[in-house]
């Protein structure tokens, strides 16, 4: 098998050149992905078995009502053919509910609904920790135009539609959830498509189904090892072929 060019590691997938110009092999590690670059990270069995199938679920799902994603089709179970694209440097987030840094950050009680989706920017730079930006950060330093952010806080509000309507169907709120624009060009024209994955790796999941009592703080779906799992299981799409049994497992 003919040796393929790596285009870029991260810190849960491998890309790679694809077989046809302007695509790519995007490749699923086992890899926990750590929230800051210098904590340690473990290795999930399974995972990426799980996030390849995952993801390929609600990129689908999108293309199939209108979403634009750099998705094309599955490979095999860690790998995916998808778009190339320019990414913008910025990590878009969705907030549904009080969680991680902006409860921190305003002081809202963690689980506290808030009163409409509230849509972030981050900057892509883990030396610095990928911090919070505004709008006008954006535009100054030019990574993204006021025609582009327009374009990503509506791509990320009809994604945030479509999953939280997925997630609540199987008994799981969406807390909140970060992607990725990419920008692909057609002839003269720009188009703006959702890129990288949509996974637990990417989404605060909390159960829905009243297993915990009311008294306890939410019950974090993807804070579990077998968070993964769960959720496969719950949307129909687990493989048939994984090579561990049960759950990922958690290798230290």
């Amino acid at each position: 098998m003919a040796r393929r060019k790596k285009i870029f590691e991260g810190k849960a997938k491998i890309l790679y050149e694809g077989p046809e110009p302007g695509t790519l092999v995007q490749y699923f590690k086992d890899d926990a992905a750590a929230a800051f670059p210098t904590e340690r990270r473990d290795t999930i069995e399974g995972k990426g078995v799980l996030n390849n199938r995952l993801s390929e679920f609600f990129m689908t799902g999108l293309n199939s009502i209108g979403v634009p994603t750099h998705f094309i089709r599955r490979i095999n179970m860690r790998e995916q053919l998808i778009r190339a694209v320019e990414i913008i440097p910025l990590e878009v987030v969705v907030r549904n509910f009080a969680a991680g840094p902006i409860t921190t950050r305003l002081g809202i009680p963690e689980g506290t609904p808030l009163p409409r989706p509230i849509v972030e920017f981050y900057f892509k730079d883990e030396k610095l920790g990928d911090p919070l930006v505004t709008e006008e950060h954006i535009i100054a330093f030019g990574w993204a135009s006021q025609q582009d952010l327009d374009e990503m806080v509506a791509l990320a509000l009809r994604v945030n539609d479509f999953l939280s309507g997925v997630m609540m169907g199987v008994g799981i709120r969406l807390a909140d959830f970060r992607i990725e624009v990419g920008r692909i060009w057609e002839g003269d024209f720009q188009r703006l498509i959702v890129a990288d994955e949509i996974s637990p790796d990417s989404c605060r999941l909390w159960d829905a189904r009243g297993i915990i009592s009311a008294d306890d703080p939410p019950r974090e779906l993807a804070g579990q090892t077998d968070a993964y799992t769960e959720l496969a299981q719950r949307l129909g799409v687990l493989p048939t072929n994984v090579t561990h049994a049960g759950k990922p497992t958690l290798i230290n």
